[in-house]
């Protein structure tokens, strides 16, 4: 669990009166405390802690009789975090203060002198309905998105389908094997498998392909203290790390032949033995494999082991490119500006036309990872508020957009099932009508509307 999952809610307390700051600090003692003095220490307070309630004195100096500089400090607070419950506190002209602070986006505002339980309950109110709201935008978000298994976001029919199929599997004890070309997202869904699963343990991944081949026996199995050199104490090995849970095998068609007999072992039985160890060990593991490469091909040429794989294999699931799933690379370019223009502080905010016309026109031979790391570096790059297709390295690839008129797209998909229909049926009109599930009549009138010939 990383730190910011762990980390207590965060209350940034803007007052230049020492004593009172120490008495908040000590009152609120449940969150973590920020304090600031000044509009300067309050907006860089914003930007490194990002805190989700404020609780702002409108008297600031150099202004501490006014409320000019307070109002200022509110209005650049929120122009940072604007979703930040600001909780304005002043006993200069309480009911003109009030009303345009509340003007200007505070969230609530309480007079001097401040009684502690009283403005203690507003904090908590203000932290509740930080969290609601933040929750409520993280699943319109997702929804949005078309965030399904594993938080992979698609709204194609042919990779929902892919999704509802590891669904329904993943409570079953078998072993799934995940083909893919890269960067099709195998591991998140692996990762939504095991979530899905209900395993207790852990999810444990390994890249067969990034580890030396003398290097991956030890990574899989562990090893005793001493086996070989360099073995100065003894190491588990990704199975037993995976005990409970789920071990994912990334580019299992690497795995040399001499290993897959060790891991084939593994399967059949659910014992290993560490190298230098005598002493089996039992283990509880789901297996989740995936591979880019043509399995069916390397069993024929005998390099991969054929029992290995119909071990591997019980249940086969294959992802489709990014160019097979209709409108999801819109769908993805747009999660990715979200991310990272985020992230970097972008005022990047959408996509021009000629961008998302050639983002659909684009073949995307790097599948989803290629889509990521464009849309990275245009954020960076991009000029103005909008990506356009040079910003993503893609100028002209918008002339060889599909059309989105109805049409257009209804004749281009007639005229192709009619000539594929023609040639199963041999330019014979009966045959061919048959073929399409239409009458000679409609078939005739079809041909002579494009323009074709037997």
């Amino acid at each position: 669990m990383n730190e910011a999952s762990t980390r207590r809610p965060i209350l940034l307390i803007v007052e230049d009166d020492a004593g009172l700051q120490r008495q908040l600090r000590w009152a609120y003692d449940g969150y973590d405390i920020v304090t600031a003095a000044t509009r300067d220490e309050a907006i860089a307070a914003i930007r490194a802690e990002e805190p989700q309630v404020v609780t702002l004195d409108l008297g600031l100096p150099p202004d501490p009789d006014g409320t000019t500089e307070g109002f200022a400090t509110l209005e650049a607070i929120l122009a940072l975090r604007p979703d930040t419950k600001v909780i304005v506190a002043s006993g200069h002209g309480a009911r003109d203060s009030m009303l345009r602070a509340i003007e200007l986006g505070a969230w609530d505002f309480y007079q001097k002198p401040i009684d502690i339980d009283a403005l203690g309950l507003i904090v908590a109110r203000a932290f509740h309905v930080y969290a609601l709201e933040a929750e409520n935008r993280r699943l319109a978000e997702r929804a949005e998105a078309g965030a399904v298994l594993g938080g992979m976001i698609t709204a194609a029919p042919e990779m929902l389908k892919v999704t509802r199929t590891i669904e329904r599997v993943a409570g079953a004890d078998v072993s799934v094997l995940l083909l893919g070309a890269s960067g099709t997202g195998k591991e998140l869904l692996a990762r939504g498998l095991h979530e899905a699963s209900g395993r207790k343990g852990a999810f444990v991944a390994i890249n067969c392909a990034a580890i030396p081949e003398t290097l991956l026996e030890s990574e899989l199995f562990g090893h005793e203290k001493g086996a070989f050199t360099g073995a100065v104490k003894t190491t588990e090995g990704k199975i037993e790390l995976a005990q409970g849970g789920t071990l994912f095998l990334d580019e299992i068609g690497d795995v040399p032949l001499a290993l897959q007999v060790k891991l084939l072992r593994f399967l059949q039985e659910r014992v290993i033995e560490r190298i230098g160890g005598r002493k089996p060990i039992p283990v509880d593991v789901r297996v989740v494999c995936a591979t880019h490469q043509d399995i069916d091909a390397m069993v024929a040429e005998a390099r991969f082991r054929e029992d290995f794989y119909y071990r591997l294999a019980e249940i086969v699931v294959r992802i489709p490119g990014l160019a097979e799933r209709p409108g999801d690379a819109a769908l993805l370019a747009r999660h990715f500006l979200r991310k990272y223009a985020a992230s970097m502080n972008s005022g990047v905010r959408g996509f021009a036309a000629d961008a998302l016309a050639a983002i659909d026109a684009w073949g995307w031979p790097g599948n989803v990872r290629e889509l990521e790391n464009r849309v990275k570096r245009a954020t960076i790059m991009a000029d103005g508020k909008s990506v356009t297709a040079a910003d993503l390295d893609l100028a002209g690839a918008e002339d060889r957009a599909l059309p989105l008129n109805l049409k257009s797209v209804r004749e281009t998909a007639d005229r192709k099932a009619i000539r594929h229909a023609l040639a199963r049926a041999e330019g014979n009109i009966s045959g061919t009508a048959r073929l399409l599930g239409i009458s000679r009549p409609t078939l005739y009138d079809l041909m002579k509307a494009y323009d074709l010939q037997p």
